[in-house]
């Protein structure tokens, strides 16, 4: 015969509140789910102004460069 995993030290605690804490219990146990191997894709929006954008370079007078293309 096996040893229960829990038990109940002090209290009376109804049949709801067993089963919240076997919830938690058996979700805190559960293995983690793997990670997904496919590629993530940014939204067509998000990759094309990270393709058209340069790069900030601080500097003296960056701010007059800045407003030229």
């Amino acid at each position: 015969m096996t040893e229960p995993v829990l038990r109940i030290a002090k209290g009376d605690p109804t049949p709801e509140e067993l089963a919240a804490l076997l919830a938690v219990v058996a979700a805190r146990s559960a293995p983690t789910p793997a990670p997904s191997t496919g590629p993530d894709h940014a939204s067509n929006w998000a990759t094309y102004w990270r393709n058209h954008t340069r790069p900030l370079h601080p500097g003296p007078n960056a701010w007059r460069a800045s407003a030229h293309p």
